[in-house]
């Protein structure tokens, strides 16, 4: 049995809870494992007995698989139905997570949750445009808010799941448990879900979804290959076929009457001043949030569990000051909450680059709630300043637009990261080497002890390397960020300036 829209005037919040609870369970499990394998891969390390370079891209290809399929999801709806590819995304994803759980190699992991991601890319934008559409305008805000639950709590959660099955249990589980979740959405979907009315569809841009993604995948491999060598042929294989097949993209979606991406919203100096300091911000962010993780197991040696037990007071922080940001962003516009949010981050980016081995989680509580409260003072404002900014006979292409891009910059982020990681260990240990043999000791006589303890120590200096960098990255984006302009009053609430809502992960 199938539903359809009631009009407005006989609409009832009780109508629409089961099948919004159908779609708050698709994209509670979707933004749910983007956060959990951050707290997983350090084990994986050990069980794949390979290194963290080599795992980043159980993360990156989860991020580029959602953002080549993102700016398809409108399209898609508007050819097979909203709840045809909710449902089918959904399937997928489901698929994907039951193979993610099943490889004895990182390689085959890798392959599956690209899988997963190809499946979460539209579970995410397509759910929260059916939200959108499932309610009379009048209760947009109330529904919307409702849908908000599991985009913020599922970050709050995910560490600490994540953590507790990996030490208890198996990382496996992490894949496992979207199962129950899947079948429940697709169970409430299939029978409750309404029909809403299709779009015009428009031709679809062929040449814009092999060049983009290749473009981005390219790009993350050859940044990847970077920490091997600038100058190695897999390196400069990557950045040719990178570079020249995303001057490539953008010549084709800037002809194009249906590009995949809309590219000519960056004519908009106020729009692109915008998306610069977003990229900039979501790059230094992801510095704390990716590589935090990594060090309390990595150099520290905590357990999974105690990672992400340690790491909550971040998405509370975060939590909290969301609904606070939008009340101030109402009042006094973006530029200082960008401004003082990055201020915030760089912060604690600067009181990450000085741990060490004798580091407790105690010492590292103020820094997460200020990454937390910077993250949440700035990401919603600033995605809400980026609609109100582009041009209005383009704002309904920009989600599409920042969704994809935010999972690129991550994904980008993310190769950096592990790429500077690495470099700065091995200048360290070289360093380490050098003094050692310049005060004469032996390393022949060496306990086994020492040499354990020595190699915790180099690894634990490149992480304060790597933190340090990226606090000059947070600093750069709170500088841009001054550049923001609110524009003349009224624009923030502007009806005629608005787009159909879609989740802004990242």
């Amino acid at each position: 049995m199938e539903q359809t829209l009631k009009s407005d005037a006989d609409f009832r919040l009780s109508s629409i809870l089961v099948p919004l609870l159908a779609i708050i369970a698709g994209v509670f499990m979707v933004v749910l494992d983007s956060t959990a394998m951050n707290v997983a891969l350090s084990t994986l390390v050990k069980d794949f007995n390979t290194d963290l370079h080599t795992l980043q891209w159980i993360v990156t290809g989860y991020m580029l698989a959602q953002a080549s399929v993102i700016p398809l999801s409108g399209w898609l709806s508007d050819r097979f139905g909203a709840k045809t590819v909710f449902l089918s995304a959904v399937v997928l994803f489901t698929l994907g997570s039951i193979l993610c759980s099943t490889p004895s190699s990182a390689e085959w992991l890798i392959v599956f949750r690209v899988i997963q991601g190809l499946g979460g890319g539209c579970v995410l934008p397509v759910g929260m445009a059916y939200v959108y559409k499932l309610a009379p305008r009048s209760k947009v805000g109330v529904v919307m808010g409702i849908m908000g639950i599991p985009v913020l709590f599922a970050p709050a959660i995910g560490p600490v799941l994540s953590g507790w099955l990996v030490e208890y249990h198996s990382w496996r589980w992490i894949f496992l448990i979207n199962i129950p979740i899947g079948i429940i959405c697709l169970l409430i979907g299939y029978r409750k879900l309404p029909k809403v009315e299709r779009g015009q569809v428009p031709g679809v841009d062929k040449y814009g979804m092999v060049l983009g993604p290749l473009a981005f995948a390219s790009l993350s491999y050859a940044v990847s290959q970077g920490a091997q060598g600038w100058t190695s042929d897999k390196t400069l294989i990557g950045l040719t076929v990178g570079i020249i097949a995303l001057i490539a993209f953008v010549i084709v979606e800037l002809r194009t009457r249906t590009p995949l991406l809309e590219l000519r919203v960056l004519r908009s100096i106020d729009f692109s001043t915008g998306i610069l300091v977003q990229w900039i911000a979501q790059f230094g962010l992801y510095g704390a949030l990716f590589l935090l993780p990594q060090f309390l197991q990595q150099a520290r040696g905590f357990g999974a569990f105690d990672t992400g037990l340690t790491l909550l007071p971040q998405a509370i922080a975060s939590g909290i000051m969301m609904p606070i940001a939008g009340i101030l962003f109402d009042k006094i516009g973006v530029r200082w909450l960008v401004v003082c949010g990055l201020s915030l981050v760089s912060g604690a980016l600067y009181q990450y680059s000085h741990v060490d081995l004798t580091t407790q989680s105690r010492d590292i509580i103020l820094p997460l709630i200020m990454c937390g409260a910077g993250m949440g003072m700035m990401m919603m404002p600033m995605n809400t300043h980026l609609l109100n900014k582009a041009p209005r006979h383009l704002v309904n292409r920009v989600t599409s637009l920042t969704n994809s891009m935010q999972q690129v910059i991550n994904s980008l982020a993310v190769s950096t990261l592990v790429t500077i990681l690495t470099s700065r260990a091995t200048a360290r240990g070289i360093e380490m080497k050098e003094a050692a043999a310049a005060s004469g000791a032996s390393t022949g006589s060496t306990s086994p002890e020492a040499v354990k303890q020595a190699a915790q120590v180099v690894l634990a200096k490149g992480f304060d390397d790597t933190f340090h960098i990226m606090m000059f990255v947070a600093i750069g984006g709170a500088v841009l960020g001054l550049l923001l302009r609110r524009g003349h009053k009224g624009e923030e609430s502007d009806p005629e300036n608005q787009a159909i809502p879609e989740v802004m992960h990242g």
